[in-house]
């Protein structure tokens, strides 16, 4: 069991703007990986060429830029997707809780799993963008950028094509919540010790694992979902899908028909080798941005590092902590009285 806590020294919005921040600069360093994983599982790309000859390939014929195609789709559906899971997140594990204010892991990981696909949920429609503006060619695009794609999409196929594949997430939770779940409760044995003793390096350790096993067994499901996003009969080529489908069932029978079973893992290299430096780059910058927000708020001495500021409580919140400094300061006068004739 464990206690759910959250810092209350960083403010709601300063939460948000680290975790944005973050995300947005792990998304664009690891963009070329994440550009060679969509292609590869819709089928752009030729599982056979390998990582490097189809990164060159895209390069020389769309130029160096193209490796970043959809990349400011995916940084702008960061703020409100964070900001959806968070809040989701707060009311899952709530929901969970017992009256001693304790969740299991178990529990919590499901509520994370169920705060994710909400905030997928809600912005499913710029992950379809971000796909269809990967699959295209950027010297011939069919979209000519992020609202061009949207009322294009809109008015030539339909608010549900905005939609296309969305049950797919539901579904991929379910094995992605089961791998992160068998992960964590494998860790002691791993480690040859209890949880609460893990250094950071160990839970960055941890939770790379759990992401690679947990995506590993839900890349099935979002091979599929990318195949729907990207195919469209308003497209060349279909979108360049490489398998034609008329629904969800018949787009998993088609691909295992033509490429086998292990098709459904195409991209799938790409995909996990994104994962150490996508959570490291972002647990490292939301831990410095954490810094200078604990920095600013008054808590700590330096943004370089977490020694705390003597005689500063702690426990308080940034209001009450600036408030207290504001009455030590002398600043504050009691109101005088007034004198009535």
């Amino acid at each position: 069991m464990a206690t759910w806590r959250r810092d209350g020294r960083v403010t709601g919005c300063q939460r948000l703007g680290c975790a944005g921040l973050a995300g947005a600069l792990s998304l664009s360093l690891t963009a070329p990986l994440e550009l060679l994983t969509v292609l590869a599982q819709v089928g752009a790309s030729p599982p056979w060429r390998g990582l490097w000859r189809a990164g060159r390939s895209v390069c020389r014929a769309e130029g160096l830029g193209a490796l970043w195609k959809g990349n400011l789709t995916a940084c702008l559906r960061l703020f409100p997707c964070s900001a959806l899971q968070l809040a989701s997140y707060r009311r899952f594990v709530m929901l969970f809780m017992d009256d001693l204010g304790h969740i299991s892991q178990w529990s919590a990981i499901v509520a994370g799993s169920l705060a994710g696909t909400v905030a997928t949920i809600v912005t499913y429609p710029t992950d379809v963008v971000k796909t269809r503006l990967i699959v295209q060619n950027r010297l011939e695009p069919s979209y000519k950028g992020i609202l061009h794609a949207f009322y294009t999409i809109y008015h030539q196929e339909g608010f549900l094509a905005l939609y296309r594949g969305v049950s797919l997430t539901v579904l991929g939770a379910i094995p992605f919540s089961a791998g992160s779940f068998f992960v964590y409760i494998n860790l002691n044995k791993i480690w040859h010790e209890p949880s609460f003793r893990f250094s950071p390096l160990q839970n960055f350790i941890n939770g790379c694992l759990a992401a690679g096993v947990a995506q590993t067994l839900s890349f099935p499901f979002e091979t599929v979902k990318r195949k729907m996003q990207a195919q469209s009969p308003c497209l060349p080529h279909y979108g360049g899908v490489d398998v034609h489908f008329t629904g969800m069932v018949d787009c998993f029978r088609q691909t295992i028909k033509t490429k086998g079973v292990l098709g459904l893992w195409c991209g799938l290299t790409a995909n996990l080798l994104k994962i150490v430096p996508y959570y490291g780059v972002m647990f490292s910058t939301f831990e410095f941005c954490k810094r200078v927000c604990l920095y600013r708020n008054g808590y700590i001495e330096s943004p370089l590092s977490y020694k705390l500021i003597p005689g500063v409580d702690q426990s308080l919140q940034p209001q009450e902590l600036q408030e207290l400094k504001f009455l030590r300061r002398g600043d504050f006068e009691p109101p005088k009285p007034t004198l009535e004739n």
